[in-house]
């Protein structure tokens, strides 16, 4: 019995020791696990503000105004004031990181001009869709069916189809024509962080933008009344395939849950867009625009955690209801600058993308271009405008962004001119 005693205590004291020595290893197994972690580089660029440049959120808290968040995971993310353009708050926010659809915007704001959503058709060619990576999002174009440009841009801003994309692109006049011309218009943003790679924002090498440069995108992008009401857009039709001599369509809705819901997740009270994306590379990316008693914010948030369903979306509601919150009680912590061809005194800067050198349309066709959408049957723009009412008072008007278009120091409350 002793004998046994001592072996049974053997056994014990050897379990104790073990269980000793494995905590250590576990916890530095979760600390090795940590280091793996990206990081934001050291040194990053301070367009906008010097704050801007530096790592972590960035605030300055005035009295009144509520904290940040909790537990936003997010890897970068931006709240703005889309009038003023005052960063109202940051993080990272010129950490370079893969965009993922969220490119699609600066896709829209480079091509609208050129490719007005009239009754303009395409017949789909085989070579339209032989560059569509693998895995991709798409709305069903088909090859042999004709779409008109306005059923692309539907594909565009609520399926984020990369058909359409590749569609519209060779309409445009090629993939890397297109690649250069989203490129060129990045660099006049000066959204200076974004390298275009591909223009559906697919992963590819060297693909990158930034939480400040898709907030510069999005506010140009909705200065263009055709891309604020795709982007507000909730459900369409959608045409389908030809069946014994009819051609059926089919209704799709936007990917954007901040304006359609979904599981864990409300439509975000005065909501009008933009734009959502996912890839394995990027995580989940998101900017968005809001209005609020007569304030516009603008949010970014990219590559949050992906332990949380939809925690892309609820991380910029909680941003956006901060913003809202904070509004006149915080410090900016940087700038939204306007487009270079604006800061350097070009009258013609604030108008917004205009077409490519060799696109079908020059800017006197733009500036004359008639939305026609909003007569078609898509039933698109219609539902937006009861989905969004309140916000596109504001918004179909251009009041807060046409009108007062890239503020500038001193100028900003200065009355609108014709």
């Amino acid at each position: 019995m002793p004998a046994l005693k001592k072996i049974t205590l053997s056994v014990i004291s050897a379990a104790l020791l073990s269980s000793l020595a494995l905590t250590p290893a576990s916890a530095a197994d979760k600390d090795k696990s940590d280091d793996k972690q990206p990081k934001p580089p050291s040194t990053m660029s301070s367009l906008g503000g010097e704050q801007l440049a530096k790592a972590g959120p960035q605030v300055n808290l005035g009295a009144g105004a509520p904290v940040l968040p909790k537990k936003l995971s997010g890897r970068s993310w931006i709240v703005a004031d889309a009038e003023s353009g005052d960063v109202l708050a940051a993080h990272n926010a010129h950490w370079r990181l893969p965009p993922a659809s969220t490119l699609k915007m600066l896709f829209a704001d480079t091509v609208l001009p050129a490719l007005q959503p009239t009754t303009l058709t395409h017949t789909v060619q085989d070579s339209d869709l032989a560059g569509v990576g693998e895995g991709s999002s798409l709305v069903g174009v088909k090859e042999d069916h004709t779409y008109t440009v306005h059923d692309l841009w539907l594909g565009v801003f609520l399926r984020s189809g990369n058909d359409a994309v590749h569609v519209l692109s060779e309409m445009y006049g090629g993939i890397p024509k297109t690649v250069t011309a989203m490129q060129k218009h990045a660099e006049e943003l000066q959204a200076l962080d974004t390298t275009v790679v591909s223009p559906d924002g697919y992963d590819a090498p060297g693909q990158v933008s930034s939480a400040y440069d898709l907030t510069l995108i999005a506010r140009s992008g909705m200065q263009k009344k055709d891309f604020r009401e795709y982007a507000a857009t909730a459900s369409a039709d959608f045409p389908g395939e030809k069946k014994k001599g009819k051609r059926e369509s089919f209704e799709i809705q936007n990917t954007n849950r901040l304006i359609t819901g979904d599981i864990g997740v409300d439509p975000y009270q005065g909501i009008a867009g933009v734009k959502n994306g996912y890839t394995t590379h990027a995580g989940s990316t998101f900017t968005g625009v809001a209005e609020r008693g007569g304030r516009v914010l603008l949010v970014t948030v990219m590559n949050p955690s992906a332990e949380e369903s939809h925690a892309v979306y609820k991380e910029a509601a909680h941003l956006l209801d901060w913003g809202f919150a904070a509004s006149g009680k915080v410090r900016p912590v940087g700038q939204l600058v306007p487009p270079k061809s604006v800061a350097t005194g070009n009258a013609n800067g604030g108008k917004g993308a205009q077409p490519a050198a060799g696109a079908d349309q020059g800017s006197a066709g733009q500036a004359k271009a008639t939305h026609a959408s909003a007569t078609q049957d898509s039933g698109g723009v219609g539902v937006a405008l009861g989905i969004v009412a309140g916000v596109l008072v504001v918004l179909a008007a251009g009041v807060f962004l046409v009108n007062r278009r890239w503020p500038v120091p001193g100028l900003s409350r200065r009355p609108p001119r014709d």
